[in-house]
């Protein structure tokens, strides 16, 4: 060979081979890729106004959407009287904006609800006291409409504080850990309805519903917590395990004039749910929402909190299930409300009266509707978002429940999400595509842009100077060999067609999820490219937006599609003249995690390596509301719960396998791990296993990210 050229050939290839390394692992994991967000943006009760915190926290700052400009400090750190700390940790704002509440010591509970010390703002005196006058600190606190009143939590119970009066009154007595829970909720209510808060006031401020929860006769679970003690100590907390006993519930309205507290006649089942409570904007509606234990028959019923009659104003079944999720999709106007239905196949809008009448279906198509944003009262608008263009992609519409001609609000194809101040008024868009960092900006209610929050322009140059490839789509066909599948494919910039690479397989698969979408996402699995291993991610049967069939497919045999369908992608690639069908991985969270090894244990051996963290691997081990949505009771449906177990298929495992969990894992718990780590050693198949001390589901926090990763990626180096 010609030296020139040879030289040439070499400086070509150390190029391609250095712009193939321009980020590292640890540039991902530390953020250098990430794109940032805004701080919360907190919507007044107009919807014209909005409410922030300044960057130290120290202040609570009103601005105005259509300007930016701040227009007023409602609460200031330095300002305040009697204000005897120097910043918060998060703070609301009462509707007439002459109190505010801030926190500080937040002590998290569970994913989602927390304490925390709570301070009275009183704005027109500038002035600032504890909330409470109790020594333990409160939760969930909940301002009256008139911003006269303020409920919360404490040890279980509601307490009442009326502020013209400066009175603190307890509502409730039989709040007890583990046993009674008022106007809060339990773990598996927290997890699976996504809800902490089941406490809400009258429109005329006369009144408080609440929930109240028998946690009495639930199983109780408890874990080992080391924390570098000499003696360790135990955890517990009520955790219903599926075909387990629930809580129970049961609805109360307090009055607060008479001090009389009603408990609402509202037929429901044993062991039924109330997963959500709401006032229409009259004042002797409740609405109470219930859900039987199967999930598959979803009523409404308006009560009367003074009779405490109730009227069925509507029932929805399903062969299936109905999606908690569309509760939060009844918006109540003083003739009609809205609801999200999937009737016609697809999740779509409907209008109600306000009696339970039918009026008519507001959107129809081949798509669905993915989330009701919003509703105008005044001009009868709603607003909602949709993945009508593709599965993969979201769009921001508007439309007008009279006239009804959708108008499209969002700008750029890619992945949109909105939020609405109040009524609807303005909205903040979060837009990427696979190549483009967020993009935050504020609009009006017709989608006028006003001006850009945050544009990641930083990020972005920082991505393309890195190298980062695109993904390439892929369209892979199911198991049944009929259905087709979106999926995608990364190659390495120095990518050899002529070379035969590993492929490593990422998916999470559980039902309604999503991981093949037009939305950036710098994730840990690039650094795999920088070691020759090609990166490959299908979504099965069971995933979202593409209609109710499709997305309910896996309905009581969670685990077969899903993983047959991870093989049938894998024996794809294998197919592909670059891949080498003999080094094919497959890496899952969760319930990704379950389906690696549920692929593992059926896939035939097409895979040489997986990584499953923090798996489930048996149903029966799961909470009742998620596990028994897909799969009903194990009572109900026992061969569903064998089928797809992977304990019960823990000797058909095939292929090199690590094992990851967290020994505080209060969601899928380290039990999990343990029970399937004995069923492997009792079938004589060898594997690995690495613990987090102490860690819970998330598996995050000091070191703890970059040696989980260094693990999983060096697994993969060493098997593939």
């Amino acid at each position: 060979m010609n030296k020139r050229l040879f030289l040439t050939a070499l400086t070509v290839i150390c190029f391609l081979t250095l712009q193939a390394q321009k980020y590292s692992l640890y540039d991902i994991l530390g953020g250098k890729y990430s794109a940032r967000g805004v701080s919360a943006i907190v919507s007044s009760a107009d919807g014209m106004h909005y409410y922030q915190s300044d960057p130290a926290r120290t202040a609570v700052i009103k601005y105005a959407y259509a300007t930016g400009e701040a227009v007023d400090t409602l609460f200031s750190t330095r300002t305040a009287r009697n204000c005897n700390f120097d910043s918060f940790q998060g703070f609301l704002v009462s509707s007439d904006e002459n109190r505010v509440l801030v926190y500080r010591d937040r002590e998290q509970i569970y994913r989602h609800s927390f304490k925390a010390n709570y301070y009275y703002h009183d704005v027109r005196r500038n002035m600032v006291r504890r909330l409470s006058e109790q020594p333990s600190k409160q939760m969930i606190p909940t301002f009256s409409p008139d911003g006269k009143m303020v409920a919360y939590v404490i040890d279980n119970d509601i307490w009442l504080t009326k502020f013209d009066f400066d009175t603190e009154s307890r509502v409730t007595t039989d709040g007890e850990l583990n046993k009674i829970i008022n106007g809060a909720t339990d773990w598996v209510y927290e997890e699976e309805f996504v809800t902490t808060r089941l406490m809400e006031f009258s429109p005329d401020n006369r009144l408080l519903a609440f929930v109240r929860t028998d946690e009495s006769d639930v199983e109780e679970f408890t874990f080992q917590t080391y924390e570098e003690q000499l003696y360790p100590e135990y955890y517990k907390f009520k955790y219903p395990k599926a075909g387990g006993k629930n809580s129970t519930v049961e609805c109360k309205v307090f009055d607060i004039e008479s001090r009389v507290t009603r408990v609402m006649d509202v037929p429901l089942d044993a062991d039924g749910y109330i997963p959500r409570i709401k006032f229409t904007n009259n004042p002797e509606q409740l609405a109470v929402m219930t859900l039987n234990r199967n999930q598959n028959r979803f009523d409404m019923y308006f009560v009367n909190p003074r009779s405490t009659v109730a009227k069925l104003i509507l029932r929805e079944e399903s062969k299936y299930y109905i999606d908690s999720d569309w509760l939060n999709s009844i918006h109540f106007m003083d003739d009609k409300f809205t609801y999200v239905s999937e009737r016609d196949g697809y999740s779509h809008i409907y209008i109600y009266g306000i009696t339970g009448t039918l009026q008519k279906q507001l959107t129809s198509g081949n798509f669905d509707v993915t989330d009701l944003l919003a509703v105008d009262p005044n001009t009868s608008t709603v607003f909602y978002e949709a993945a009508d263009e593709s599965p993969l992609r979201r769009n921001i519409y508007r439309i007008n429940i009279n006239k009804g001609e959708p108008q499209k609000l969002s700008q750029q194809p890619g992945y949109n999400s909105a939020t609405f101040s109040e009524n609807g008024k303005y909205f903040v868009n979060n837009w990427s595509d696979q190549k483009t960092p967020a993009v935050i900006t504020l609009h009006d209610a017709s989608g006028k842009q006003l001006r850009v929050l945050e544009d990641n322009r930083d990020v972005r140059e920082a991505y393309a100077a890195a190298g980062f490839p695109e993904r390439e789509a892929i369209t892979v066909t199911a198991n049944d060999g009929i259905t087709k599948l979106n999926g995608w494919i990364l190659k390495p910039a120095d990518f050899n067609p002529a070379k035969k690479y590993p492929v490593v397989m990422i998916q999470y698969s559980g039902p309604n999820s999503q991981q093949v979408v037009d939305k950036y996402n710098a994730a840990w699995y690039y650094a795999l490219l920088n070691e020759g291993i090609l990166v490959a991610c299908v979504d099965g049967r069971g995933t979202g937006a593409r209609g109710e069939e499709f997305r309910k497919s896996t309905y009581l045999n969670l685990g077969i599609q899903e993983s047959d369908d991870q093989a049938a992608a894998a024996r794809y690639l294998g197919s592909l003249s670059y891949v080498d069908a003999d080094r094919i991985g497959i890496w899952g969270w969760s319930y990704g995690g379950y389906n690696v090894l549920m692929s593992m244990s059926r896939g035939n051996g097409v895979f040489k390596a997986g990584v499953a963290i923090a798996p489930v691997t048996d149903w029966r081990f799961y909470d009742t509301v998620y596990t028994e949505r897909f799969m009903r009771t194990p009572q109900q449906n026992n061969s569903g719960y064998v089928n797809g177990s992977a304990i019960t298929l823990a000797d058909k495992l095939q292929g090199n396998l690590l094992l990851i969990h967290g020994t505080a894992d209060d969601n899928v718990h380290f039990q999990n791990s343990i029970e399937y780590t004995r069923a492997l050693i009792n079938a004589n198949k060898h594997f690995d296993m690495f613990f987090f001390p102490d860690k819970n589901h998330f598996i995050s926090g000091e070191n703890t990210s970059r040696y989980l990763y260094d693990k999983v990626i060096n697994y993969f180096k060493n098997n593939l």
